[in-house]
């Protein structure tokens, strides 16, 4: 990441960065609303609705943002077997990409101080195989007198085994391929390139990625006080080392209410008692009743409960957060922490360098005790870049993303062959 940014122009116009809320191409509002169950609650043009080989619904809502590009709303999940839609998200999108580098000579927000929303790239049919390319209308677009960007990307991919199960017969094997929506769109930074890709699965997952891809920019290869890498021959050109902070922000309204609870899951190990064979674990239960700067740690999880659905079998609905892989970067209060949940405010967008007055310009800064009645959920996964010579040229795409994932959505897995529904809750051998 070249971090004189050559490669795209930085400048925006004064009317631009003045402004103090994000503008939209898409006619969804902005503002989350306690939705009915359809997510489809915008034109068609802005629509997305896909029913995967599974029997699996998903739908959503799109629009682009001028600062955070890409936003979907009013998703909702609705796999075989279910009557309506399952609302899960009121809204998604990124929250922040903070660039630092290792030197302390550039730190860059990308979202907010970057135009990044402004360099959507047009996608090539090759680059959405099988899918269909949408057009983008790119707001305060600068670089073009076309904002017309064909930019946005849905299609369908295979991912594998979703499941694979020996009958009671030798003969009998149930197995399944699992098959995923894609949403996804490139933005181009400097010399860096960003996927932001949305994977919505058969069995309920949502997995958020950004990929960066690119080139290295030969502008950078000067790094020689010990803190880049050797690029090319012998030890003349070093990279300078970055890390790609991504943050993503994640509105929950399961069943079509915000009104959501968060709970927080510890496990504590101990060894094994008098005549046990293994050591035992206790799993003990932590309501999240105020705004919360968390951190991942071995046996700690978290969902979002829904406070008004529930399955077939009577449980809460809920969706467990799944930290991806990350470096946690110290050297900003705002990255200090793995994720945040915080009480929604409609001037809370970004989690570094936020446009206008919150009460602050990072996330960290708005956990300050409030009652948590309508979580805002704040992914924080970091990458730190040292560079290599398999980097160049082009760069190989490195991913940082997280998952979310549905517990106690439905009653079974959602794709449990009908012959085998019969088993929820205990199993025993047919006559």
């Amino acid at each position: 990441m070249s971090r004189a940014r050559s490669r795209a122009a930085v400048g925006l116009s004064v009317a631009a960065l003045a402004a103090g809320a994000t503008t939209g191409a898409g006619p969804a509002a902005a503002q989350p609303k306690a939705a009915p169950a359809a997510a489809a609650d915008c034109s068609a043009a802005y629509q997305i609705e896909q029913q995967l080989s599974s029997g699996t619904t998903w739908r959503m809502c799109w629009r682009y943002d001028n600062k955070a590009g890409l936003v979907l709303e009013n998703i909702s999940y609705q796999p075989k077997g279910e009557a309506a839609p399952i609302k899960v998200l009121n809204s998604a999108r990124l929250g922040q990409v903070h660039v630092p580098y290792d030197d302390g000579k550039a730190e860059y927000d990308d979202l907010t101080g970057q135009p990044f929303a402004q360099s959507l790239m047009n996608l090539a049919p090759g680059e959405c195989p099988g899918g269909t390319i949408r057009t983008v209308k790119v707001p305060d677009v600068w670089t073009s007198d076309n904002p017309n960007v064909k930019g946005l990307c849905t299609t369908t991919r295979s991912r594998g085994h979703a499941y694979r199960m020996q009958g009671n017969e030798a003969n009998k094997v149930y197995q399944a391929q699992g098959k995923d929506l894609l949403v996804y769109a490139v933005n181009q930074v400097g010399w860096y390139e960003y996927i932001t890709e949305w994977r919505f699965q058969d069995d309920g997952t949502v997995t958020m990625n950004v990929g960066a891809t690119g080139s290295l920019s030969y502008e950078d290869y000067d790094a020689g006080d010990g803190r880049g890498w050797p690029i090319g021959k012998g030890a003349k050109a070093y990279a300078t080392s970055h890390s790609h902070n991504v943050f993503w922000r994640l509105d929950f309204g399961l069943d079509g209410s915000s009104k959501n609870g968060v709970e927080q899951y510890d496990s504590a190990v101990t060894a094994p008692a008098r005549g046990q064979q293994a050591p035992t674990t206790k799993t003990t239960r932590t309501k999240v009743t105020k705004e919360l700067a968390a951190d991942a740690k071995t046996y700690r999880w978290w969902r979002v409960v829904s406070a008004t659905g529930k399955n077939k079998d009577g449980h809460a609905r809920s969706y467990e957060i799944v930290p991806g892989a990350s470096t946690k970067y110290p050297g900003r209060s705002f990255t200090k922490h793995d994720l945040y949940f915080t009480q929604y405010n409609n001037c809370e967008l970004f989690a570094s360098n936020n446009p206008g007055s919150c009460g602050g310009k990072s996330v960290d800064k708005w956990v300050n005790g409030q009652s948590l009645t309508h979580p805002v959920v704040w992914m924080n996964v970091g990458f730190h870049h040292i560079a290599r010579d398999e980097d160049q040229q082009p760069m190989p795409v490195h991913w940082q993303g997280f998952s979310i994932a549905p517990r106690d959505v439905t009653a079974m897995n959602p794709l449990t062959p009908a012959e085998l529904g019969w088993q929820n809750g205990h199993w025993e051998p047919r006559g």
